[in-house]
């Protein structure tokens, strides 16, 4: 898992009044509690000046059909820029940019940001990004979905959205309503992780879920026969069950491309079908004829 993302080197830390004793756990945990309140409210506030001042980019990822190999869309993955860094990965600051106020704002961003970038592709070739918990919650959803699609003039069809399967534990009204809502505008729906077990097939079956992402973890002990085989497989009946598109995440070879071909899994995402690309290079690679 990634770290949280750090705008300053660690404090050393401060020596007693005479030097003899070390601190005692209580007062570390007390620095260590305050230098992650600090660093925390430092990276909320770039995060509202990336806000104000397009310090966020989106990169791509292309997904591939498993029957054809053909790229049939491509996940949004949104970066943040800085000086010495260069492009910071989501993993280092959207679990703080979750728990604030921002949240709303910087979904919003993604939408209007990928829709336009997506507009510019093949009318048959779709867009998937994330879907924060507070976003799907905060009320604003599906107006900032509507002025997205209107902006870039993109199909709403051409657009899906990623659940993680912890927001289909509590599937209540105002979640269920909203997705709904979603759907009877024809977004797509996907399902993050699926196969890890948190989501029930019951829930499944009550919401509009149109994709299941297999968790990656899956397809990284493909090969090694026995429970994993068996799980895997599983999990693609059971999403062909549910009527889903199945896809797996994390296809770095060919053989996994291939054994997933032969157990039924219909699409795949990873460094097998190409690398993370920023917008101009993938609508460069996708008007690109068809060989």
């Amino acid at each position: 898992m990634a770290q949280p993302f750090v705008e300053h080197e660690l404090i050393p830390t401060e020596s007693h009044a005479h030097g003899s004793l070390l601190p005692s756990a209580r007062e570390l945990r007390q620095r260590t509690a305050r230098r992650e309140i600090t660093e925390r409210r430092r990276l909320i506030q770039r995060l509202r000046q990336a806000l104000a001042t397009g310090g966020f980019i989106i990169q791509y990822q292309p997904l591939a059909s498993l029957n054809s190999g053909l790229v049939r869309g491509a996940e949004a993955l949104i970066r943040l820029r800085h000086n010495r860094r260069g492009l910071v990965a989501a993993g280092h600051f959207m679990p703080v940019a979750e728990r604030s106020e921002l949240m709303p704002e910087i979904g919003a961003w993604m939408l209007r940001q990928a829709c336009a970038e997506a507009a510019n592709w093949p009318a048959c070739v779709s867009v998937a990004l994330s879907l924060s918990p507070a976003h799907l919650h905060s009320g604003h959803l599906v107006r900032q979905l509507l002025e997205a699609l209107n902006r870039s003039g993109m199909a709403a069809e051409r657009l899906e959205l990623e659940l993680s399967e912890s927001m289909l534990i509590d599937d209540d009204q105002e979640t269920v309503f909203c997705l709904r809502a979603l759907q009877g505008l024809g977004v797509r729906l996907a399902l993050n992780n699926f196969g890890l077990g948190y989501a029930s097939l019951s829930a499944l079956k009550r919401l509009p879920i149109t994709t299941l992402r297999l968790d990656r973890s899956l397809i990284q002990n493909l090969g090694e026969g026995g429970p994993s085989t068996a799980i895997l497989r599983a999990a693609i009946d059971a999403g062909h069950a549910l009527g889903c598109t199945v896809l797996a995440d994390g296809v770095e070879h060919e053989a996994q491309f291939r054994q997933l071909g032969e157990f039924g899994c219909d699409e795949g995402q990873g460094a097998y079908f190409g690398p993370v690309m920023d917008a101009a290079l993938i609508t460069t690679m996708l008007a690109q004829p068809v060989p």
